[in-house]
C-alpha cells in the first residue's frame, strides 16, 4: 500500500517527508527528497524550527527538475503562539486568534507557492476548549473556500480533547500527529480510536525515540531476513499497523533505502512480536 485514503478521501503518502530542524539546507534536502522519490512533504509555519520559505523553493526546484506537483501532497502547520519564538512569528503577538492564524495561513501559501494545501494542521491543542473550537473554525473555512483539502491536529495524547474536537466541529479531523514513544504507551487507545473514525495517525520522532527497537533481536533477525534495514522493518511495522511515519532523514542512501517500504511485508507473527517491544 503505497497511500492511505482519509475520511476526507484524500491519499496520504504511506511515508512523508519531515522539514523540521533542517535549517539553511532545508531546500536541498527537500529536493533530494522528491527527486528520490517521496510523495509527501510535512512543514509548518515555525520559523523557529522550520524553514517554510526554504521548503518552497525545494519544491520548484523538484518540479523545474520533471517531479509533478499534483503527485506530492503538502501539509503545514499553524502553530500557535506559544511555540513561536516571540521575535520571528508569521503574526502580531496582539492579533485575535482568528488574525494570527489566516496570517499564518496566508504566509503559508506564500512559502510553498502553491494555492491549495493538502492537509492543515493545528500544531498542538489549545486551551481553553472554546479557544480550540474557534481555531477550528478559521481553518474549517479554508476547507469550505478548497484551499485546503482536510485538516489535522498534532501533538494531542489526550484522547478526551481528542475526543471533544470530534463531536463538536463539522469537519472533523483527518489527521493526528503525534510524538511516537513509550511516555504515551504509544498512543495505543488514540490510535485505536483514529482507525476506527478513518483518522490517520501519522508519527514523529519513530526512530530517535525507539532506539532499543532498532536495536531489538526481533528486528535485528527481519533485517537480516528481509535484507532491509533496521530502520525500514520498523517503519514497515508502522505502515501495517496504519501509521505512516515522518522520515526526517538527510541522507540520500537513506531516503533511497526507506522508499523501499512498499516492496516487501512483514507476517502477522513478525508484526506480533514487535508489538510487544511496545507493551
Amino acid at each position: 500500500m503505497e497511500y492511505f485514503l482519509s475520511n476526507r478521501n484524500i491519499k496520504v503518502p504511506n511515508m512523508i517527508y519531515g522539514t523540521a530542524w533542517k535549517k539553511e539546507k532545508t531546500a536541498l534536502f527537500v529536493e533530494q527528497a522528491l527527486l528520490g522519490g517521496f510523495k509527501g512533504i510535512d512543514t509548518a509555519c515555525q520559523p523557529k524550527h522550520y524553514q517554510e520559505n526554504l521548503v518552497g523553493q525545494g519544491l520548484l526546484k523538484a518540479f523545474e527538475k520533471g517531479v509533478k506537483k499534483e503527485e506530492i501532497y503538502l501539509q503545514t502547520k499553524f502553530t500557535p503562539i506559544d511555540g513561536q519564538d516571540r521575535n520571528n512569528m508569521p503574526y502580531l503577538h496582539n492579533d485575535s486568534l482568528e488574525v494570527q492564524i489566516e496570517k499564518s495561513f496566508e504566509v503559508s501559501k506564500k512559502n510553498l507557492k502553491t494555492d491549495f494545501i493538502d492537509s492543515y494542521i493545528l500544531h498542538s491543542p489549545i486551551f481553553p476548549g472554546s479557544k480550540l473550537l474557534k481555531a477550528w473554525e478559521v481553518m474549517s473555512s479554508f476547507c469550505e473556500n478548497r484551499e485546503v483539502g482536510q485538516l489535522g491536529i498534532s501533538n494531542c495524547y489526550d484522547l478526551d480533547v481528542l475526543k471533544y474536537l470530534y463531536e463538536k466541529v463539522e469537519i472533523k479531523p483527518s489527521i493526528l500527529q503525534n510524538r511516537f514513544f513509550a511516555q504515551t504507551s504509544y498512543d495505543k487507545q488514540l490510535r485505536q480510536w483514529c482507525t476506527e473514525r478513518g483518522i490517520i495517525y501519522e508519527s514523529f520522532w519513530s526512530l530517535t525515540a525507539n532506539p532499543h527497537i532498532l536495536a531489538s533481536t526481533v528486528v535485528n533477525k527481519l533485517s537480516l531476513k528481509y535484507k532491509r534495514s533496521e530502520a525500514l522493518i520498523f517503519y514497515k511495522y508502522l505502515n501495517q499497523r496504519k501509521i505512516i511515519p515522518l522520515n526526517g532523514t538527510t541522507s540520500l542512501e537513506h531516503m533511497k533505502d526507506d522508499l523501499k517500504i512498499a516492496e516487501f511485508s512483514l507476517e502477522d507473527n513478525e508484526l506480533e512480536k514487535i508489538d510487544k517491544l511496545l507493551e
